[in-house]
């Protein structure tokens, strides 16, 4: 199991999406490659990146791709994203419960996210969906796969409360399970990367028990 420490920052005014990547970079939050390839029938592996830091009661996360297309083709929130050019964030935020969050959000900012156990997911609603404000360098308009190699970035403000089965009002000092993926079922080159490695037969990010340890600074 991998362990990631996230640095608590001393922000606390509202952040922007937009704001996430120069924070980051003043702040010196190092990026971690989502590099494991879990499965041999697709082995493209695009360059994908991640930096995560906290505020008590936010995540900021920020996301670095390089890769041979792009699309963005869900235009709403709760669609089918993970279909497009992808980036996930899974996280367990009680260990001795197996329920979990997935934020999946293509490259044009369009946001999945479900709570639950795996096969008993529950969508979330829309007024906590509009809570977590995104910013990609593509924009936010869906469009058709682009062929050709594109650099991207992709970011997200994630109030606590968007854990919306959950209770946490301050990330601080906590240890949590989760994972970060980057996929693309319906690009020219499908690929499924994790950050923390998965032992499965087929491809399936939905696996709590192949979570990395996630230390929350206080």
């Amino acid at each position: 199991m991998k362990q990631l420490t996230i640095t608590r920052l001393t922000e606390t005014g509202r952040i922007a999406a937009v704001q996430v990547p120069t924070i980051l970079n003043e702040a010196g939050i190092a990026f971690q490659p989502i590099d494991e390839l879990n499965w041999s029938e697709y082995p493209y592996k695009p360059k994908v990146e991640f930096r995560i830091a906290h505020t008590g009661h936010s995540l900021l996360l920020h996301y670095r791709v390089t890769e041979q297309s792009v699309r963005a083709v869900a235009e709403s929130d709760n669609g089918r994203v993970w279909e497009d050019a992808c980036c996930e964030f899974f996280i367990q935020p009680d260990l001795q419960e197996p329920v979990y969050y997935n934020f999946e959000c293509n490259c044009a900012g369009t946001l999945l996210l479900n709570c639950g156990k795996v096969g008993d997911r529950h969508p979330a609603p829309k007024e906590v969906l509009a809570s977590i404000d995104r910013w990609s360098s593509l924009g936010r308009e869906p469009f058709e796969e682009r062929i050709g190699e594109c650099s991207w970035e992709l970011a997200l403000v994630i109030p606590a409360s968007a854990l919306f089965n959950d209770t946490i009002t301050d990330f601080g000092g906590r240890t949590l399970h989760g994972n970060f993926y980057k996929c693309g079922d319906l690009l020219q080159v499908p690929h499924f990367l994790s950050w923390n490695p998965i032992q499965l037969p087929k491809p399936c990010f939905h696996c709590p028990e192949f979570f990395g340890e996630l230390i929350f600074k206080k």
